[in-house]
């Protein structure tokens, strides 16, 4: 069925962004804003490419992407948690850093065929009609996004340290008034969202398009720090989100399949120009906003000595 193909390639599309935005989702509840999420997609890419063409194993793959991308972040958490360095400027720098270090380490690969990550399929679920391919016949890292969605939403809203988390994002002086460890709680909230990218990025080069092209991230780290906004930093709504621009970023791939007289161009532009649009609309909603934006956001901590 054409709507049961067009579906599975939006769930393709739209699971890295889903899982990029929630890594940065805890980042930014965490009081950092961590704009390197493009640079360390693509260095989880590269990195789960070249482990699965040297060991043959996709799941090793899997877990180098989500390793390198942890310790990508690390540097990100080393110069602005430790040496109290710009958080927007050195995001950027590390967005750049990856982009080159990735084309770098992943010239050799270039052109080889990749191996892709299996389907796993849930016996008598998957036979179902209609909804057993799309649910119950999708592989590990679908799963996993599904799993980190409920994970994140419990551990952010129902779990004690969650609420360490939030504290320290919306107030750090106060949480580090309260004895709460406010720069080893901001470290392990990058790391967390370093490793979510990198998983995303293995789920590029290894389900997507299993292959390794330079750049292959094509500005989706870019789309998820704007998820987050639209999500108003709730995880559900990042769900919603992610599949929305999924849709829209498949929507004009079958619409130049189809031949649609509109300049090839502007249906590439057509997922940026949405992401834009989304970030006008909610800025219009001043008090939605605020509301729901981490005071500390993006400000430096420097604890008392």
């Amino acid at each position: 069925m054409i709507i049961e193909a067009i579906l599975l390639t939006i769930i393709t599309a739209a699971t890295p962004l889903v899982i990029s935005a929630l890594g940065e989702l805890v980042t930014e509840r965490a009081g950092v804003l961590n704009l390197g999420v493009e640079g360390m997609m693509v260095m989880g890419a590269v990195s789960a490419f070249a482990a699965t063409a040297i060991t043959g194993s996709p799941y090793v793959g899997v877990v180098a992407g989500i390793v390198v991308g942890a310790l990508f972040s690390l540097l990100f958490g080393f110069l602005t948690l430790t040496l109290v360095a710009n958080q927007v400027a050195t995001g950027l720098a590390l967005t750049i850093l990856g982009l080159g270090v990735s084309g770098m380490l992943g010239e050799s690969f270039v052109g080889q065929p990749g191996i892709k990550l299996p389907q796993i399929n849930i016996p008598l679920l998957a036979d179902i009609p209609f909804l057993g391919p799309l649910l119950f016949k999708q592989d590990l890292i679908f799963y996993l996004s599904i799993a980190l969605v409920i994970g994140v939403n419990w551990f952010l809203f129902k779990s004690r340290a969650g609420l360490k988390l939030r504290a320290v994002g919306d107030s750090h002086a106060s949480a580090h008034a309260l004895g709460i460890g406010v720069i080893r709680l901001r470290y392990l909230a990058v790391m967390f969202g370093g490793a979510c990218a990198g998983l995303a990025g293995a789920q590029l080069s290894l389900i997507y398009t299993p292959q390794w092209t330079e750049n292959m991230t094509a500005g989706r780290g870019w789309i998820a720090l704007a998820l987050v906004v639209f999500a108003s930093w709730r995880p559900w709504r990042v769900l919603a989100g992610g599949y929305l621009f999924g849709a829209v970023t498949i929507g004009q791939l079958h619409a130049q399949a189809l031949g649609v007289g509109i300049p090839s161009q502007f249906l590439s532009a057509l997922p940026y120009a949405a992401t834009v649009v989304v970030l006008v609309l909610i800025s219009h909603n001043r008090r939605m906003t605020l509301i729901n934006t981490p005071a500390s956001l993006g400000k430096a901590f420097v604890p008392d000595r």
